[in-house]
């Protein structure tokens, strides 16, 4: 019999690095459309393209999160 209990190489959920700009705007709580405009500002947590997608990497939206509230600002350092 095998054994199927989740393990460290196979977590029960497992979290995605990349997010697409709908998953990105649901973890910030924010509009879509105001992340496509800090993108077009050249503001908020960096992205990048991926093919046609616009993604983002988690750590890489956790790190422009502590970024806010280290500077108190709503856009990024």
């Amino acid at each position: 019999m095998t054994d199927h209990t989740p393990g460290p190489a196979h977590p029960a959920e497992p979290t995605p690095r990349l997010l697409t700009i709908a998953e990105a705007a649901l973890l910030l709580r924010t509009p879509v459309a105001t992340l496509r405009y800090w993108r077009h500002l050249g503001t908020g947590p960096r992205s990048f393209r991926l093919g046609r997608r616009v993604v983002y990497r988690r750590d890489d939206l956790q790190s422009w999160i502590d970024a806010c509230r280290h500077h108190g600002a709503s856009t990024g350092p």
